[in-house]
């Protein structure tokens, strides 16, 4: 009933700028907090950025000064500008959402299926 999809991954060289976006669709209510997360091969999912209904933002250590995270409620869409990218940002990047579906439900953990963001000359 919610799809999340993310777009503007892809291949960029060190120093390089990407703008991911992620669309949540479907039957939603409200959308509460929503971010973004990153895993790379061997590694756990991590936090990369998170930004609630108000604004309020959380950014990991490793991207504060270079990732940008913002939303557009009226379009259940949020983004993240990627700046100043190092081989270390890459990853698959996940799309993350707390989300209602009606006014009585309770708050629901939604994922999108990720993209890849590589970063190597």
């Amino acid at each position: 009933q919610v799809q999340l999809v993310e777009s503007g991954g892809g291949l960029v060289q060190p120093g390089g700028s990407l703008r991911l976006s992620c669309l949540a669709s479907g039957r939603i209510f409200s959308t509460n907090t929503m971010g973004w997360y990153r895993q790379a091969p061997g590694n756990e999912r991590e936090l990369v950025a998170r930004i609630t209904s108000g604004g309020s933002i959380m950014y990991a250590d490793s991207v504060k000064g270079r990732f940008t995270i913002s939303r557009d409620n009226a379009k259940n869409t949020v983004y993240l500008q990627m700046n100043s990218l190092k081989p270390e940002d890459t990853a698959v990047y996940y799309c993350n959402a707390d989300i209602k579906t009606t006014y009585w439900g309770r708050l629901t953990d939604y994922w999108g299926q990720g993209t890849q963001v590589t970063v190597s000359s």
